[in-house]
């Protein structure tokens, strides 16, 4: 059986951190949980220590200082699964915008051969769900323009529902994924791209979060708009 393990960065979550541990610790298949809190204010890292105690070795808290951003939680939480010796990690949201239900699907998915599996709302059968228009547009357009710019054929470069094969992980420099916000998700798939590995996307229903804040800001938009035109740029003289 191999060892699988979900990492989900979390800052203010206290409304949905639970019920997202209940949720995937009842899914038939294991997967052990680490929660990488950014110092969360409201209580989340309470809430996910009364978890750590109820399903003793299949959750884990990583503390955090402050907000250091979400693709730095990412690389600090890969770290942690190599070292631990997992076979597959995946990267979800803790605000219910990604299902956990569609964990078992992408695990089958690195299974039966692809190293990198997108939960992916672009492609047939993908789709978006309470989501407002401007955001709808925005998202679209973005992963437009990654491709255009990038000529990387994946259709939602920027989804944060991703499953990686450990050697995917183990071949990548982590240290050299230079981004923090969500142009860190283009810069995961870009690099893994870049060194062959096989990316599958499987469609999935992203549902606009319920409980709790978004966490989107201008700083993120335009990290993305000039970050992915710099990576490409980097990419054709290395």
């Amino acid at each position: 059986m191999s060892k699988n393990l979900v990492i989900i960065p979390t800052y203010n979550e206290l409304e949905n951190v639970g019920k997202m541990l209940d949720a995937v610790q009842s899914l038939p298949v294991f997967f052990d949980v680490l929660v990488v809190d950014d110092g969360s204010p409201d209580g989340t890292s309470a809430v996910v220590r009364e978890k750590c105690a109820e399903y003793p070795n299949r959750i884990f808290l990583l503390q955090r200082s402050g907000k250091l951003g979400l693709g730095t939680a990412y690389i600090e939480g890969f770290k942690y699964g190599l070292e631990k010796g997992y076979d597959y990690i995946f990267e979800m949201d803790c605000d219910f915008s990604h299902n956990p239900d569609d964990l078992p699907r992408m695990l089958e998915t690195l299974e039966k051969g692809a190293d990198v599996v997108v939960g992916s709302r672009y492609v047939k059968g993908g789709k978006c769900v309470n989501w407002p228009a401007d955001r709808q547009v925005l998202s679209y357009g973005a992963s437009l323009y990654v491709r255009l710019i990038t000529w990387m054929w994946v259709k939602d470069p920027t989804a944060g529902f991703v499953g990686y094969r450990r050697k995917v992980l183990e071949t990548m420099d982590l240290s050299k994924i230079n981004f923090i916000g969500y142009a860190f998700q283009i810069e995961m798939k870009f690099t893994a791209w870049l060194l062959g590995f096989k990316i599958k996307e499987i469609p999935i229903t992203f549902t606009d979060r319920i409980e709790g804040t978004s966490k989107m800001s201008k700083g993120i938009v335009k990290e993305a708009v000039f970050g992915v035109f710099q990576m490409k740029w980097n990419s054709l003289f290395h």
